[in-house]
């Protein structure tokens, strides 16, 4: 499995502000895109509650449903608030079964993004998001400043989703009448985020991770078996992307011994 004592790269602490709130913009997007792609890859919901558009010149899915779209981007508003604060080192989409076992968590490792001191966080409508992911997502270039690479960017972007679509499709079925949910693995330094109103509820143990008040990690971090996607570096921009596959899974997945 990838790991997480990477370092970002130095240019990315001197970026303009108006440019690192762009690409926390663009991150932001791109983990809605992937989102939408998971439940679809994964049969979370019907193929047919689901449109196809475009993003980074691929095709993509976004569920129709109005309330698992907001739901959705009030989770990754969740997210981008907490990476403002510079206090989370992987972002995970867990998939359970009916009984609340873990089959599949999908990790993005963020731990090389830096503290977004001065971006304010950006709230996107829900036209304004869908005609994000229609028009590709892609993140507008300044005239005045160029120190982003956005074709590279937005490059890496793709390869990732098309990377993150292949496993999806690849991977053993899930049994049916699973759900979801995104959680979030923080530094050690980082302030469990309480406050009101409360985004966020502590996870399970199973899936609590290694800390300095936790000397073993829950027994589903990790999984029964990792699938790397993609290590993302376009210039400033720094993260690792995997799928973890649940022991539960395996076992969901074997037949019932015969008497």
């Amino acid at each position: 499995m990838p790991q997480s004592d990477q370092q970002a790269p130095e240019d990315q602490q001197s970026l303009p502000l108006s440019q690192a709130s762009q690409l926390l913009t663009s991150f932001t997007q791109f983990l809605t895109i992937c989102i939408h792609n998971i439940l679809y890859y994964r049969s979370i919901y019907p193929a047919e509650t689901f449109l196809t558009s475009r993003a980074y010149n691929l095709p993509v899915h976004q569920s129709r449903h109005p309330k698992v779209c907001s739901w959705i981007r009030d989770a990754v508003d969740a997210v981008q608030a907490q990476l403002v604060l510079g206090v989370v080192e992987r972002i995970a989409v867990v998939i359970y079964d009916g009984q609340a076992r873990v089959m599949e968590r999908w990790m993005f490792d963020v731990a090389g993004f830096p503290a977004w001191k001065g971006v304010k966080e950006t709230k996107v409508s829900r036209a304004e998001e869908e005609e994000e992911l229609a028009e590709g997502a892609g993140a507008a270039e300044s005239s005045a400043e160029r120190k982003l690479n956005w074709a590279d960017v937005d490059e890496q972007f793709r390869a990732t989703i098309r990377k993150l679509a292949y496993a999806g499709e690849k991977m053993a079925p899930l049994p049916e009448g699973c759900t979801f949910t995104i959680a979030v693995e923080l530094r050690d330094e980082g302030e469990a985020p309480i406050g009101h109103p409360q985004p966020w509820i502590p996870t399970q143990s199973n899936l609590q991770t290694k800390s300095k008040e936790r000397d073993t990690p829950g027994q589903d971090v990790g999984g029964a078996k990792t699938t790397p996607l993609r290590s993302v570096e376009a210039g400033p921009l720094f993260f690792e992307c995997w799928v973890e596959e649940g022991k539960a899974k395996g076992q969901a997945a074997s037949p019932a011994p015969s008497k």
